[in-house]
């Protein structure tokens, strides 16, 4: 049979170590690395060379001349090496047995990712070098195979794919949480100007909270869209929940009758993504994540309790399997909440008509349901203007279509709602909430011409990495994480 020749290769790039190891050569092989490890002996030293392209290291067996090269190397350093891949006595199938050593970029002493443990709080102050960790390296390829399966499932469900925009003249979720964004020069001018300073724009911009608004100008006309785009929140809160920067997977949908049509949407989804070919593949990696995490624990013991690895595997087997979501409506939830405070003592006494906290939706998913629940029909006064007004109850007391997807671990995953396609309707809810309707007539006018019932619903994406992955602070499962008083890069 014919070997298979990349296209990284024809075009005269070294094979990626994943590659290699996967397909060893007979003929002389290249490889380019940086070296993760070091065991020198009198005779022969053993390399771990990494290249981030697999979360398993190649093997580097050197003797003779070329060991000289390794005088005074540090971790951290590139190498260019080439031999011919062997069978190993080893653990590993496979390993290189080294003609010729090349440093190309050289590391010292000083290189602060080192084989030693270095605790997550330390990694986030070297953000731009924590990808060399293993755990690390991991995480960003799992990221990268979840992201894609998201997209795989958005395709196969006839969804479109819209970049919405960054900069908004609105503010989503009337929480007042936007940033605003200003031409104001850094450093104020050493003497007063009398040049007039003409704004950007002729109103105020902010950066987006949320694409939903625009994204539902796309669907009356395409039907089912979605975006993962980066989203911003001027939120103080310091929570390993919450980020001043994080991506945001919304997805809408017209012609939506009921909001449990909606949540099966939601719940049909994740079970497709947590059960893509892509996932599989990335086991191994998925496994090096579990691994640094009981690592953590073993360090630090007071770190996150939500992942412990055997709840957490009968959880995911179970969403894996036939098992629905669990779904209450929020009085239901209130009142469940009620009945177990006296034994269990929130902080925050359940009530109807205040939101839940993060205990309380903690408390629901993990020991109520023991997995994923929607909890549904919160109080009016709790959500955003956009939400579909539901008939009043026995106690006419005014709820909304909405919904909220609580995971053990995490509390919030997603939220999402029908959206009120009734042109009174809405504005009563603009002019309830205090918002300028002249802000908000393009978004008056998709109900003005043509409306109908539709809906859709926002999912965390840095969150969902958390919950898949066990990571319990979402500023770890970030490239470079902004939240209040910290945006180092």
């Amino acid at each position: 049979m014919q070997a298979t020749i990349s296209r990284s290769t024809r075009l005269g790039i070294p094979r990626t170590i994943r590659a290699v190891l996967d397909e060893p050569s007979s003929s002389i092989t290249t490889v380019q690395g940086w070296l993760r490890s070091i065991r020198a002996h009198k005779n022969v030293s053993f390399l771990e060379i990494s290249d981030g392209s697999s979360s398993r290291n190649l093997q580097a067996v050197v003797k003779g001349s070329p060991m000289k090269d390794l005088e005074g190397l540090a971790l951290g350093s590139s190498l260019v090496l080439k031999g011919e891949m062997k069978e190993s006595r080893g653990d590993q199938p496979h390993e290189l047995s080294v003609h010729t050593i090349e440093v190309t970029g050289e590391s010292s002493a000083a290189y602060p990712i080192q084989k030693k443990y270095v605790p997550p709080d330390v990694l986030r102050d070297h953000a731009h070098l924590r990808f060399r960790t293993t755990k690390n390296g991991a995480l960003a390829r799992l990221r990268d195979a979840v992201m894609r399966e998201w997209h795989d499932h958005f395709e196969k469900e006839e969804y479109v794919h819209i970049h919405t925009p960054i900069m908004t003249s609105s503010d989503c979720e009337g929480a007042g949480e936007a940033f605003r964004i200003t031409t104001d020069p850094i450093t104020p001018p050493s003497a007063p100007s009398t040049q007039k300073h003409d704004p950007f724009f002729p109103s105020p911009a902010y950066l987006t909270v949320s694409s939903q608004l625009h994204l539902e100008a796309p669907t009356h006309a395409l039907s089912r869209t979605y975006t993962l785009s980066p989203t911003f929140r001027a939120e103080p809160s310091a929570t390993s929940r919450h980020l001043a920067e994080f991506y945001m997977l919304e997805a809408e949908l017209a012609f939506v009758e009921t909001l449990d049509d909606l949540m099966d949407t939601l719940e049909t989804a994740i079970k497709d993504v947590l059960g893509g070919r892509r996932m599989t593949r990335a086991r191994r990696d998925q496994e090096v994540i579990a691994k640094s995490l009981m690592e953590d624990k073993a360090e630090t013991p007071s770190a996150d309790e939500e992942t412990d690895p055997v709840e957490r595997s009968d959880m995911f087997g179970r969403i894996s399997g036939s098992e629905p979501f669990g779904r209450v409506t929020y009085t239901e939830a209130v009142e469940i909440l009620k009945e177990r405070h006296a034994q269990t003592s929130f902080d925050f006494p359940p009530t109807w008509g205040a939101g839940l906290q993060s205990e309380h939706e903690k408390y629901l998913a993990r020991q109520v349901y023991r997995g994923p629940v929607f909890v549904t029909d919160y109080p009016r006064n709790l959500k955003p203007f956009y939400m579909r007004l539901n008939p009043k109850d026995h106690l006419d007391r005014e709820t909304v279509a909405c919904f909220d997807l609580l995971v053990p671990g995490i509390g919030e995953l997603a939220g999402g709602s029908l959206r009120e396609e009734r042109l009174d309707r809405l504005i009563e809810s603009i002019d309830k909430a205090n918002m300028q309707r002249e802000d908000y007539e393009w978004y008056l006018d998709l109900r003005r011409f043509g409306s109908v019932k539709h809906g859709g619903w926002g999912m965390g994406f840095d969150r969902f990495m958390c919950w898949l992955t066990g990571i319990g602070n979402v500023r770890d499962v970030v490239a470079f994480p902004r939240w209040k008083g910290h945006c180092k890069y």
